[in-house]
């Protein structure tokens, strides 16, 4: 919908104006130089990639089906990057026929996400669409009409905790095919959320309340709800609604090693040898459950219930695990 479509709830929640004034500087943090969609760069580079291996290892499985149509909901969309690189690789894939629909609480990442995907919709057999939307509120869509649900990146982190079992079953309601969602644990390191931790004069965040405040390099102020999950109550939440295919501990050590920019001159990356021994430390510790709450994201890989057990039937799966995935 337009700004005046907008519910006033939606307009003035702390989480939308706090995304609203970080504006097109969030993008850059949140995604790096999206200018080679596929390159991974940034702070959250190696764990992007370890998302997009499993988000293609899902594409694969849905094309190999035979299928050649493709219905996918990012909730939570931000600047759309994600669709955008999803709807690119399903046109390569084969796919013919591709509906996507993102959504997110802030007016101004939607309108950044409009303006990163203009031109997508015009391809053919292609229907793209960005809306304004509230997560906590009942989606439009019917029972089962997704292949894929993405909901990303701190999304349910900022959903109040009494209504995370409502948004949980409301995400399994539209889904007919597979869910794959990423939080922030217990043990992460400490973020901006609305920019990088170099834009940030003050942070303050309190567990007990689920309460963030920041206040930017330039004076502005934001506070918003925010939550840290632990692993079990991530697969709580989700349990009875998917079958958990994977959940697993991403980035625990290559956030922490990627290059300041306050201190390390343009495009210091981390040296080939430094990050393949990393990588072996974080494949090492993924598989391991109790070491997933000290990652900086949970991962988990959901399949519906009933699409699960008819899957069963017709023929068994291995799980998908990061490790299956990479293996794509």
């Amino acid at each position: 919908p337009d700004m005046l479509a907008i519910s006033k709830e939606v307009r003035t929640s702390p989480v939308a104006k706090a995304y609203d004034l970080s504006g097109s500087t969030y993008g850059s943090y949140a995604d790096g130089d999206t200018s080679d969609l596929f390159r991974f760069s940034g702070p959250h580079g190696y764990a992007d990639c370890q998302v997009w291996a499993c988000i293609t290892a899902k594409l694969s499985e849905i094309r190999l089906s035979g299928t050649t149509s493709l219905s996918v909901l990012d909730a939570g969309c931000g600047p759309g990057t994600w669709l955008k690189r999803l709807v690119i690789s399903a046109r390569e894939m084969g796919f013919v026929e591709i509906s996507a629909r993102g959504f997110d609480v802030s007016a101004e990442q939607i309108q950044q996400a409009r303006v990163n995907c203009r031109g997508l919709s015009s391809l053919p057999g292609v229907r793209l669409e960005f809306t304004v939307g509230d997560l906590t509120h009942t989606l439009p869509e019917a029972d089962n009409s997704f292949d894929l649900t993405l909901c990303l990146y701190s999304v349910l982190s900022h959903i109040p905790l009494a209504e995370l079992p409502s948004v949980a079953r409301e995400l399994g309601r539209v889904t007919r095919g597979s869910f794959i969602t990423t939080v922030r644990p217990v043990g992460s390191m400490a973020s901006g959320l609305v920019a990088a931790i170099s834009d940030v004069r003050r942070l303050r965040h309190d567990q007990r309340r689920n309460w963030c405040e920041v206040e930017l390099a330039d004076g502005c102020r934001a506070a918003f709800s925010f939550h840290l999950f632990s692993t079990d109550e991530l697969d709580s939440l989700f349990k009875g609604i998917f079958e958990i295919e994977a959940l697993e501990g991403l980035d625990f050590f290559h956030g922490r090693f990627a290059a300041d920019p306050r201190w390390n001159p343009p495009g210091q990356d981390l040296p080939q040898a430094l990050a393949l021994e990393l990588a072996k430390m974080e494949k090492h510790l993924s598989a391991n459950p109790e070491y997933n709450d000290h990652a900086n994201q949970l991962l988990l890989i959901g399949r519906k219930l009933a699409t699960a057990r008819q899957s069963d039937k017709q023929r068994p799966k291995p799980k998908l695990t990061l490790r299956s995935a990479r293996q794509h």
